[in-house]
């Protein structure tokens, strides 16, 4: 038992309290495959204690077989189990790819909110086209409305992960990648960078605040009563490395910014120290030889 807590320790509670049709998906995968895995497993484990209790040297009662060489019914127990098992998780993984496919939208009535999501050195930046207004580090979404994020990153590779709604997937400069999320009840929800992208990683998250539709809507219109502009000059700001940034809005946002980024129009973050060096080396070396 102590093993097996130090072995969950690592393991984020959240992912197991859903709070959102994707992620509650998620839960009902995982437990399924843990239940097929430990009907074979706790099976296996009893065996091994019965066998080797029973065949223990003082039991004169065991039959001592040395010449014994082949059992068909053995053969067929022995690959049928873990073949059934095999068959079973490949059918829980392949269905549940399909449901819970992060770019296919979810089936609902309610028109869905759109968010543009850009990983930066080491913070976030959420984009809301339809409501022409930005903010870093705090995504803020209606409760009970499907989000389509389309997600990418101005500098290393990144991934993006709100563990409470549901699938984490890749944000990679020069790409865009689809998440569908819905969050089902009002909360603060902890949204993450599951890749190690640097010394500023550890405070590369931020807060979900899933509030009523009319919350969302008095909070997008206050966000474009105040803050700065999001335009190029504002968003090669952005491209400086900072750690721990505290969540601000920006009151509108230059059309297209997104799309720009990820067709490289415009420049990518610092990156790593380490890698400027090495780019500049590079381009010095480069300059010496021609």
């Amino acid at each position: 038992m102590p093993l097996l807590l130090l072995a969950l320790a690592g393991c984020h509670p959240a992912v197991l309290s859903p709070a959102g049709p994707v992620s509650a998906g998620e839960r009902i995968v995982l437990l399924d495959s843990l239940t097929i895995m430990l009907a074979v497993g706790i099976p296996t484990i009893v065996l091994i204690l019965v066998f080797a209790y029973w065949f223990r040297a003082s039991n004169t009662r065991a039959r001592y077989r040395p010449d014994f060489a082949y059992s068909g019914r053995l053969e067929l127990l022995v690959w049928s189990i873990p073949a059934l098992v095999v068959f079973f998780l490949g059918g829980i993984a392949w269905i549940s790819a399909h449901l819970l496919d992060p770019a296919e939208p979810l089936k609902s009535k309610v028109e869905p909110l759109e968010v543009e999501v850009v990983s930066l050195d080491w913070k976030w930046l959420f984009i809301y086209p339809q409501q022409n207004v930005a903010s870093v580090n705090r995504m803020v979404v209606p409760v009970g409305v499907p989000l389509n994020l389309k997600i990418t990153s101005a500098s290393v590779f990144n991934v993006f992960f709100v563990p409470q709604l549901g699938s984490e997937i890749y944000a990679m400069y020069g790409m865009t990648s689809r998440l569908n999320l819905q969050a089902d009840r009002p909360g603060v929800y902890l949204g993450l960078s599951a890749h190690f992208s640097g010394d500023g990683f550890p405070g590369m998250h931020f807060d979900v605040n899933a509030v009523s539709p009319r919350e969302f809507a008095s909070w997008a219109a206050a966000a474009r009563a105040a803050g700065p502009v999001l335009d190029e000059a504002a968003y090669r700001g952005l491209l400086k490395q900072t750690q721990d940034v505290s969540p601000y809005t920006y009151r509108s946002v230059s059309t297209g910014l997104f799309e720009r980024v990820v067709r490289q129009e415009l420049p990518p973050g610092e990156g790593p120290p380490s890698a400027r060096s090495a780019a500049g080396g590079s381009t010095v070396l480069a300059q010496r030889q021609d």
